[in-house]
């Protein structure tokens, strides 16, 4: 990615205020803290309030605070979904909660949440703390959502934009919109910042349930959103457009049958022949296409080269 070179010397600072914004004077959870900074993966979302600094600006301190900020919560809340999913593992490593169980996980997450507040608070970065705050609160509201539709299997594609935007797209879109203000504090720049950041979201998670009906050498297992009863769009559509024979079987299977191997591979099967996948592409690449012009408003620069080569990174990862 163009912008791991273009913002190298900045990530290395961002690192350093995240690792001195975790530090802990209590040995086992300073243990903890250095385990949770060795697995923090692609980085994506720091990397666009820094990108979204420098397409608007030269980044400051409260850049590095606000990409840290995001950072603590979005851990904090990793760290609160491993427990309730009981996941033992996250990004390759053993989870927090498989390493020390439940209850230092819980603990170690709403030391995280904490962490991130009072670095907010020390700073007086209160716009900030409020952008990014309000995140986390739609990212709880989108995931409670989903847990009640998916108990009647009725969530219609409305519905579904509804939560990916509160679970995925609010975190993107904050993360872009705090990039911006912390160097201009200019309202209507941040507002379009924002919009920028959602459309990349809706795109980046229509890609990661697409995931759910490729191969497991491109992302998470086959059908994992089907066994966990998660109506994703290449299902919803597939529901829409089905003989109702067909609709039939397959919420009798998602309810039912979905720890069966085979009959969740009929299901697959079902929504590649319906058009599912197809469906859901063309709706990614039309956030994409949002996204894409919304970024042709800003000025030509390093940072929009970089922006745009990770808005295409959204939809041609591999996992």
């Amino acid at each position: 990615m163009l912008a791991l070179k273009l913002l190298k010397s900045e990530l290395e600072q961002f690192n350093l205020t995240f690792n001195e914004a975790v530090k802990s004077n209590i040995p086992l959870l300073d243990i903890i803290m250095q385990y949770v900074a060795k697995q923090k993966g692609k980085q994506l979302r720091p990397i666009f309030v820094l990108l979204m600094a420098k397409m608007n600006g030269e980044i400051t301190p409260q850049t590095y605070r606000s990409a840290a900020l995001l950072e603590l919560l979005h851990t904090a809340t990793l760290v609160h979904d491993d427990v309730v999913d009981d996941a033992e593992t996250r990004r390759s490593f053993f989870s927090i909660n498989a390493l020390w169980k439940n209850k230092i996980a819980v603990l170690v997450g709403d030391y995280l949440l904490s962490k991130g507040l009072l670095l907010s608070l020390g700073n007086k970065d209160y716009h900030i703390l409020e952008i990014l705050s309000t995140a986390v609160k739609e990212m709880s509201e989108g995931e409670l959502l989903q847990i009640e539709k998916a108990r009647k299997l009725d969530i219609t594609e409305a519905v579904y934009y509804d939560i990916i935007k509160a679970k995925t797209a609010s975190l993107i879109s904050s993360a872009c919109a705090a990039g911006t203000y912390s160097v201009t504090q200019n309202e209507e720049l941040t507002t379009k910042s924002k919009a920028l950041g959602e459309a990349i979201g809706m795109a980046f998670q229509i890609k990661d349930d697409l995931f759910d009906y490729g191969t497991d050498d491109i992302g998470k297992p086959t059908g994992n959103d089907i066994k966990e009863k998660k109506m994703t769009l290449p299902l919803i559509y597939t529901l829409n457009v089905c003989a109702s024979d067909v609709k039939k079987k397959i919420k009798y299977i998602i309810k039912n049958q979905n720890t069966d191997s085979e009959k969740t591979k009929w299901v697959i099967e079902q929504v590649v022949q319906n058009g599912g996948i197809k469906y859901a592409e063309t709706k990614m690449q039309s956030f994409i296409d949002d996204a894409l012009r919304l970024i042709d408003t800003w000025p030509t620069s390093d940072a929009k080269d970089a922006m745009i080569d990770l808005i295409n990174f959204t939809i041609l990862r591999k996992k």
